[in-house]
């Protein structure tokens, strides 16, 4: 399996070759240059497999140059029942992403519970392995330079602690998000991590890891990586529970099953649509955005226009106006169009629209089985009300948005499964507000708040940033 830019101007590369980078030099994405595809009767031999079987047999396809044993090791090592032991009473750990059924046809898939209590663990739990991996092979060392709206940032420090050859500079929004997020990155101590918090929003952020990227002297000079979700890597982690999903809901293979999936930067969902396009019987992939809803009016209208401000609301993790992984997705629907993204994405980073309405481009869009919609503040508190008093389960801001957009398109005899993407104890204010009380948290997060914080505040500037880490790296 080789891999190739969206935006065609970057040689074609293996998976070891792209995994500890994220943009490609071209400033495109990595995209596998076909998508394996699983017939019915490989689909049917994988429906009793457990999450570790079922992650060897989809990582599999992707990761062809790491060799089986060595692969099968590096999962065997990440999805334990001791890694992901946050799990509800009644629940087994070993499942790593549990389903809860709330009534027929209707279900939760549990993403949360590794140890930053967050969907992102699931697939950057694999990612440091897989760094470590690569890094100890060369003897080399990396860089890491990410972004967070909230949870991306303590996944991938937890991931990446203490590793061999790592260091992770992550930059973060000032006071933009949960005091239980901040405590969770700020509060690590290991001399492996720096956090940035940057005086702007994470697009800001964002836009600073892809300028810092698209610098290829410094990139290569300084070993910076990536472990956004424009890490490929992320993405094919990410895959293996849509087909876990699926087979816990499914009433036989081969019958259609949609996802509701919260949606800030398009990795998630980008993920649905990569098992989809690899014959994983998906009838809807649901979008649902918040008020920053770039996403919804495109997938309603054709039009993407990223915004120049972005709304801080209830559910921070999803305060995203330029959905990076958005290009991939692009890429599909414009036949693989080197060119035509590359048309395209000079007018996105320019902070410009494109638009698909009336196009053959957006007629095209609905063959993906995307659908979209919003939710608000009343919304989401509404939305939590509901399945508490009704369920008796409590969910996060972030996984209400999902809820309560996936029940509008919700089909009679169709399984929908709605993705957790967080604990309620991460947005406790907010619980508060819905529910008139304070969410259960696991016992190692109890007092998380009330210890010491270590961080750094930086300018919205590209150079500061770069002469952040210049010093640092030094040290």
């Amino acid at each position: 399996m080789k891999y190739i830019s969206t935006r065609g101007e970057s040689p074609a590369q293996t998976f070891t070759q792209i995994l500890l980078g994220g943009l490609a030099p071209d400033g495109g994405l990595y995209m596998p240059e076909t998508y394996p595809q699983i017939s019915h009767d490989e689909l049917a031999s994988w429906q009793h497999f457990n999450y570790r079987e079922l992650a060897f047999a989809v990582l599999s396809k992707f990761a062809t140059d790491v060799p089986a044993l060595d692969l099968r090791a590096m999962i065997d090592k990440t999805y334990t029942a001791a890694v992901y032991c946050n799990t509800r009473a009644g629940e087994n750990a070993e499942d790593i992403t549990p389903v809860r059924t709330l009534e027929p046809d209707l279900h939760i898939l549990a993403l949360s519970n590794g140890p930053t209590l967050a969907f992102k663990d699931v697939a950057m739990q694999l990612l440091g392995n897989l760094f470590e991996y690569a890094l100890a092979k060369n003897n080399d060392s990396i860089n890491i330079l990410g972004a967070t709206s909230g949870d991306t940032g303590s996944a991938a420090e937890y991931a990446m602690r203490g590793k061999r050859g790592i260091r992770v500079f992550m930059l973060s929004p000032l006071g933009k998000m949960s005091p239980f997020q901040t405590a969770q990155m700020f509060s690590l101590q290991d001399p492996n991590i720096f956090n940035l918090a940057v005086r702007g929003v994470f697009d800001d952020c964002q836009d600073i890891v892809k300028a810092v990227s698209n610098d290829l002297v410094f990139k290569a000079k300084y070993q910076i990586g990536a472990v956004n979700s424009i890490n490929w890597a992320r993405v094919a982690a990410q895959i293996i529970y849509y087909f876990k999903a699926y087979f816990a809901v499914a009433k036989k293979v081969g019958d259609a099953v949609s996802f509701a999936v919260p949606s800030g930067n398009f990795g998630n969902v980008c993920a649905g649509h990569v098992a989809r396009m690899m014959g994983l019987p998906i009838r809807k992939l649901i979008v649902a955005t918040n008020e920053n809803d770039v996403l919804d009016e495109f997938f309603k209208s054709g039009r993407y226009a990223p915004r120049t401000e972005t709304q801080h609301t209830s559910s921070p993790s999803m305060d995203i106006s330029k959905a990076s992984n958005f290009e991939r997705f692009v890429f599909d629907v414009v036949g693989r169009d080197a060119a035509k993204i590359r048309e395209l994405w000079s007018k996105v980073d320019r902070n410009q629209g494109i638009d698909f309405s009336g196009t053959p481009y957006f007629a095209k869009v609905k063959e993906f089985g995307f659908v979209s919609g919003r939710s608000s503040h009343a919304d989401r508190m509404r939305t939590i009300r509901e399945v508490y008093d009704r369920y008796g389960q409590m969910i996060d801001t972030h996984t209400a948005d999902g809820f309560k957009v996936g029940r509008e398109y919700a089909e009679s005899g169709v399984p929908l499964v709605c993705l957790e993407t967080a604990l309620p104890a991460k947005f406790e204010e907010a619980i508060r507000q819905s529910l008139g009380r304070d969410p259960e948290r696991p016992s190692a997060v109890e007092s998380i708040e009330k210890l010491p914080q270590r961080f750094d505040t930086v300018e919205n500037d590209v150079e500061a940033v770069k002469r952040f880490i210049v010093s640092h790296v030094h040290k």
